[in-house]
């Protein structure tokens, strides 16, 4: 799944614009006009109704083809980035851009498919690489060789309402460590009584199992084996997840009588003021201010209960594997220039989004390491318009998690998951351990038909 509420920036489906038809040809591979310089298509322009946005990346753009007079960016835009409904027909079609959007999760398939360029020789040319966390870097490296860059990353926690601990009786600065806590924590809230919901997960449209995915690895454990043959999920791990959700629900009556809820749903209750807690990435908290009618000072942010793990995603930038040599060189380029220079480009320069009322000061996306990231900590602190100390907890303690990237076919897999984790949420009487077991059976089917 992809976290909701990151910059929102979106793909074209390789099509040219009229301009560049006029120009020269559109297919990848294609160096550019007679004019000798090396044209480039990208994908994941924002969309012109991200007015804002738009103007940002149009601004980097033309800054970019000054500096570098010889290379020409003709950028393509759509709403998402990456639509799972064209993205393999592109690959298959060649018409996917020079230069293309990828979730962490797409990056094996568009190697095992045999679409992507080779960037090994390449990345000296890429003058930020080192600095980008590793276990960022290994999820675009396959066999030793490098076949992606990360542009942002995100990784799970515990968003919660600093008002509704503090009327609960709560420290807002001492939030759940344990699994044990957050059932603790989520009574108390939901004793406040007037519809009060103490804590909240999702259990439909997949999204109950991407979350059942993020507290199992918070736990240390699962969903597939270390080698993608068998499922892993029934384990006593994933008992616990649900045991902790069946009781939430039935026993403690803390998640309410709604269930099979979605993000939408959950985030209309945490801005209303009506919910204690509820998994999400940082890049939600803008979202619950200025869609949900969210206080920036109500809301906080811990790490993953358990201490175990965290699921993490993002996104990053895969070439087309008829790229020329020249176009390779002139991606890395632009691709340093956009997103991987500290406290720069599109979604670095934190001065100009806060000239425009864009949140600054969220504890992620931390992508660098060492003075790369003290650089980028620095610039993002100086323009801070939020209140960075409720995410403290989360800055301190979210680095001593193990970072674990989602399962393979994580969308097939999360449809079998969710009816585990719905059944549980609406039947006082599901059987645990019988839904696991042919979860578990469902999910080896899926693995083997791979």
């Amino acid at each position: 799944m992809t976290s909701t509420g990151f910059r929102r920036t979106v793909v074209a489906f390789g099509v040219c614009s009229a301009l560049a038809l006029a120009a020269t040809a559109c297919g990848p591979g294609d160096d550019g006009p007679a004019s000798g310089k090396t044209r480039i298509t990208v994908n994941c322009e924002p969309p012109r109704s991200a007015e804002v946005d738009r103007a940002f990346f149009e601004e980097e753009v033309a800054a970019f083809e000054k500096r570098n007079p010889d290379i020409d960016v003709v950028a393509h835009d759509a709403f998402p980035c990456q639509d799972p409904k064209t993205f393999d027909a592109k690959l298959a079609g060649g018409r996917m851009e020079d230069v293309f959007y990828t979730y962490f999760t797409d990056a094996r398939h568009v190697v095992d498919v045999r679409q992507a360029a080779d960037l090994t020789p390449y990345l000296s040319r890429l003058k930020s690489y080192g600095s980008i966390q590793k276990q960022l870097r290994d999820i675009y490296t396959v066999d030793g060789k490098v076949y992606g860059i990360p542009r942002t990353g995100y990784s799970m926690g515990l968003v919660y309402n600093r008002a509704l601990f503090r009327k609960a009786g709560l420290d807002p600065d001492r939030p759940p460590a344990t699994w044990d806590e957050v059932r603790a924590a989520a009574r108390r809230i939901a004793a406040l009584g007037s519809g009060t919901v103490g804590y909240a997960d999702y259990s439909a449209q997949n999204q109950g199992g991407w979350h059942f995915t993020a507290e199992l690895y918070s736990r240390g454990g699962d969903v597939v084996s270390a080698d993608g043959r068998k499922a892993t999920v029934d384990s006593p791990e994933g008992r616990a997840v649900l045991r902790d959700l069946h009781d939430m629900r039935w026993t403690d009556d803390s998640m309410g009588s709604r269930q099979l809820l979605v993000i939408n749903d959950v985030q209309q209750l945490m801005g209303a003021g009506r919910l204690g807690m509820y998994l999400a990435a940082p890049d939600n908290i803008p979202i619950l201010v200025k869609e949900k009618g969210g206080d920036y000072k109500d809301l906080a942010l811990a790490p993953m209960p358990g201490g175990r793990g965290t699921l993490i995603g993002g996104d990053g930038y895969m070439f087309d594997k008829h790229d020329t040599p020249a176009q390779i060189r002139a991606g890395l380029k632009w691709l340093d220039h956009m997103f991987l220079t500290p406290g720069k480009g599109f979604l670095g320069d934190y001065a100009r989004a806060r000239k425009h009322d864009a949140p600054v000061g969220l504890p992620e996306p931390r992508l660098f390491t060492g003075t790369a990231d003290a650089t980028d900590q620095q610039a993002k602190k100086a323009n801070a318009n939020v209140p960075v100390e409720n995410y403290r907890a989360f800055l301190d303690g979210n680095p001593r998690l193990r970072m674990r990237i989602e399962p393979p076919h994580a969308q097939q897999i999360y449809s079998v998951l969710d009816a585990v984790v719905s059944a549980v949420l609406t039947k006082k009487d599901a059987d645990i351990d019988r839904l696991l077991e042919e979860a578990s059976g469902k999910i080896d089917s899926i693995l083997a038909r791979s």
